[in-house]
């Protein structure tokens, strides 16, 4: 417990000192936003900053810092030190400095920034990267809810017409097109703060049961007391594995919708940047409470709690810490944890897709015939990926071995999420060269983040390269990347004395 007590106020002085530091080198000023100089009474609005706070945090947060740091758990106190360092140094960074980009941009989109600072080819690569990436998102968060709810409860003639889940499935899409169409303070502006807080209190409940219980966990000095229980290496896998709660590119896609929203530039911290430390501190909890469930001594929780048989499945392991340690109002939290939270991740992966073609189209989106005109393409996607998943998922159950179609969204959507944050540190590089404003902020996250992607790829999701091979491959990434931009810098220096 004594780490997760230095870590926890480690992310707490972090947002005071290095989020005020990101804050004074961004420069935040008293210019007019896009939600006053744009305001379309649809996507820029001016809403009160606690909403737009609690907001931004459900959109980032879902279930991401809950399943991620459950799983990555698994690797025992080293999620301490990446949950602390990503989230204060990479992931808060990250998102401040997107969403502060997109304010001063218009209230541009990811795609647009990218395309901004990288260049046109890198912007139309991002355009159908970031796009796929927020249909995954929505396929996703689609399917494992529906499953949730379909356990419970659904009409017997429509399983028995069409089978099982179909039900919750078309539920949850026409509240998806519901959502992605109306103006953003009609759903969003009015529910979301509502599950934030849900959010936000089932983990200081739990935390308040770490104190009570103060269980046994190995330290960050200490060995597991057991052989660990994750597949693969901490490096690369850990670093894809927590992604929320420490960084993740899919919340550099979800900033735009706030910074259309924000009155003043100086809520960008509080808003942005403590968003991410508030989601890093559910995560360390969550990390803290999987530790006790998976390594807890003398007694690990899972024979505790559930015969000696440990659960693999995040949301089941959500399920039976809820309950066991908060009762039936924990069971009442922890479906809304394992349900509206990605759901609502659902939801605004598709309004942000929305945008982002819109503004690459150039088409405006007060109309509502308009915004289906890009909602009935999306959302046939959407169908398309989730009639997949649900096919493999099939399969899954009939034959032995085969991995289901979450699993390979999920597997896939860790690396393409994570890559996404690559992109987005590059361009916010380049934008703080450009500015002759201190780089080495988000160079050294960037640097770090490309090595991390480019091994998981070549180990991992795509050629199943030995760890010696994939290092070097690592390695090199790591020697072009740094020499491209060290060239750029020299280029982009000498074209500044040149116009002097």
């Amino acid at each position: 417990m004594i780490s997760f007590l230095v870590s926890l106020v480690a992310l707490v002085i972090g947002y005071f000192l290095y989020g005020r530091f990101v804050e004074r080198v961004f420069g935040p000023d008293d210019r007019v936003t896009p939600a006053l100089a744009k305001a379309d009474g649809v996507d820029f609005i001016v809403m009160p900053n606690w909403k737009i706070f609690m907001i931004q945090f459900l959109n980032i947060a879902g279930t991401g810092p809950i399943f991620g740091a459950i799983m990555g758990a698994k690797f025992g106190p080293a999620a301490y030190l990446w949950i602390v360092l990503g989230c204060i140094f990479a992931g808060a960074t990250h998102d401040y400095l997107s969403g502060m980009l997109s304010m001063r941009n218009d209230g541009a989109g990811l795609p647009e920034l990218i395309g901004k600072y990288l260049g046109k080819t890198t912007k139309q690569v991002m355009l159908v990267f970031s796009v796929f990436l927020l249909i995954m998102v929505g396929a996703v968060f689609v399917y494992s809810p529906a499953k949730i709810l379909g356990g419970l409860w659904e009409p017997a003639f429509i399983v028995d017409s069409v089978g099982p889940y179909v039900f919750w499935v078309a539920i949850i899409f026409i509240y998806y097109l519901i959502a992605t169409m109306l103006p953003i303070d009609k759903i969003i502006g009015k529910i979301y703060p509502l599950f934030a807080f849900s959010l936000l209190f089932m983990a200081v409940a739990l935390m308040v049961m770490l104190f009570v219980k103060q269980p046994d966990i190995p330290e960050l000095w200490e060995k597991l007391p057991v052989e660990s229980l994750a597949n693969g290496s901490i490096f690369p896998c850990l670093f894809i594995t927590i992604a929320c709660g420490a960084i993740s590119g899919f919340h550099a896609t979800q900033s735009p919708l706030m910074a259309r929203c924000v009155k003043s530039e100086r809520m960008g911290r509080p808003i942005f940047y403590g968003a991410m430390i508030t989601e890093g501190i559910v995560a360390l909890i969550w990390a803290t409470v999987a530790m006790y469930f998976f390594y807890n001594q003398p007694t690990p929780g899972y024979e505790l709690l559930d015969g000696a048989t440990v659960k693999d499945g995040a949301p089941t392991i959500v399920n039976e810490i809820c309950n066991s340690w908060l009762g039936v109002f924990g069971g009442i939290l922890a479906m809304l944890g394992v349900v509206a939270a990605p759901i609502t991740s659902g939801d605004t992966a598709l309004r942000s897709a929305r945008l982002i073609i819109a503004d690459f189209i150039k088409l405006s989106q007060k109309s509502i015939t308009k915004r289906f005109y890009i909602c009935i393409p999306l959302f046939a996607a959407v169908v398309a990926l989730v009639l997949w998943d649900m096919n493999e998922d099939i399969k899954a159950a009939t034959i032995e071995g085969y991995v289901s179609g979450f699993e390979k969204l999920w597997s896939w959507f860790g690396w393409s999420n994570q890559t996404l944050a690559v992109f987005t540190l590059w361009a916010v590089t380049v934008y703080l060269a450009q500015q002759k404003k201190p780089y080495m902020i988000t160079l050294v996250p960037a640097l770090f983040m490309t090595v991390v992607c480019t091994t998981f790829f070549v180990s991992v999701q795509a050629f199943s390269m030995p760890e010696k091979q994939a290092n070097i491959v690592a390695l090199c990434t790591f020697v072009i990347a740094l020499v491209w931009f060290i060239i750029w810098y020299m280029k982009f220096k000498k074209s500044q004395k040149t116009i002097k």
